[in-house]
């Protein structure tokens, strides 16, 4: 326990993530806090004798057994690559993981100081990434994804009324800069159609700042969490946002390689302006109810607020 001494907070936290190094044979020789996520606590783990591990752990124990769940089967039957699943349990009540730990870059630093062409094949990626991940998994309806009887199951629910109140939810969660758009956005999304699409993998983070990368290469994409059942075009239009708009000023060529790269592996989803304006709302504010800062380094909030309003308004001009 002492090696867990400032890598976790609080003493259910420290008991779980000594639980989850039990199932190693080896004793850990340093645990040092990773800042990654803001739903569950993550360090690593070193070992004299073997490689080190990422531990995790949560006080809500079905968002990281779905996450253990998905990362196995990504595996299975993708080439997204992800950190293989050492371990995951529970310990009074907060859940664990042990994932491998894999080497390379954050993406999120990289992506701007690399050079245009290897930033359009990694946009490309992304794109093939996502469309590869929407073929692989279909659900019976729409909404967060659990476990039914082993097997990842959606909440089940019809699009129209999930998306209405997922699109409502994430436009009042924006702060007052936002109220001149605020009831353009919301009778934007109220609008949104009512046809029953197909219920895909929604990663609803899947973007270069959750990703590795060695080189030109993409080694793991990690935080799977909370992940969502969801019409293509949302999780194609969130992940455009994140990964063409987010980094930087002329995201046009990045846009066409991220197409491109969905295109390659599935036709490309029709996205509306309501699809647009959920997934731009959902993505200005994080899970603290404070504004995202695109770019990196990352922008002042003043910026970051210009930056979301303008492609709200952007996106609201879609419907004139």
């Amino acid at each position: 326990m002492s090696r867990l001494a400032g890598a976790f907070d609080g003493e259910s936290a420290h008991a779980a993530a000594a639980a989850a190094l039990e199932t190693i044979d080896d004793a850990a020789v340093a645990v040092e806090p990773i800042d990654r996520g803001r739903r569950k606590q993550t360090a690593l783990a070193r070992f004299a004798n073997r490689g080190p591990v990422v531990v995790q752990v949560c006080a809500e124990r079905t968002w990281l057994r779905t996450e253990a769940a998905l990362l196995g089967a990504v595996r299975r039957r993708t080439f997204v690559p992800v950190p293989p699943v050492l371990a995951a349990g529970a310990h009074d009540g907060v859940a664990y993981m042990l994932t491998a730990y894999v080497a390379g870059d954050d993406l999120h630093e990289a992506f701007v100081s690399i050079g245009e062409g290897a930033r359009r094949d990694l946009a490309r990626w992304f794109g093939a990434a996502l469309a590869r991940l929407h073929e692989a998994f279909r659900f019976d309806g729409h909404g967060r994804l659990g476990l039914a009887d082993g097997a990842l199951a959606s909440d089940g629910r019809d699009w129209g009324p999930w998306f209405r109140e997922y699109g409502r939810r994430a436009i009042d969660r924006l702060p007052s800069a936002f109220d001149s758009l605020r009831g353009d956005l919301r009778a934007v999304v109220a609008a949104g159609s009512d046809d029953e699409p197909d219920a895909r993998l929604f990663p609803w983070d899947f973007r270069p700042g959750n990703a590795l990368v060695a080189g030109d290469s993409v080694t793991a994409v990690v935080d799977w969490e909370a992940p969502l059942a969801a019409a293509p075009a949302l999780s194609v239009a969130k992940s455009e946002y994140l990964v063409a708009d987010w980094y930087i000023a002329d995201p046009e060529p990045l846009r066409q390689a991220f197409r491109g790269g969905y295109a390659d592996v599935r036709p490309f989803p029709a996205i509306r302006p309501a699809h647009r304006v959920a997934a731009i709302a959902e993505s200005a504010v994080d899970s603290d109810g404070e504004v995202t800062n695109p770019r990196y380094p990352p922008v002042e909030k003043s910026e970051a607020i210009a930056f979301h309003r303008d492609a709200l308004t952007e996106a609201l001009a879609e419907t004139r």
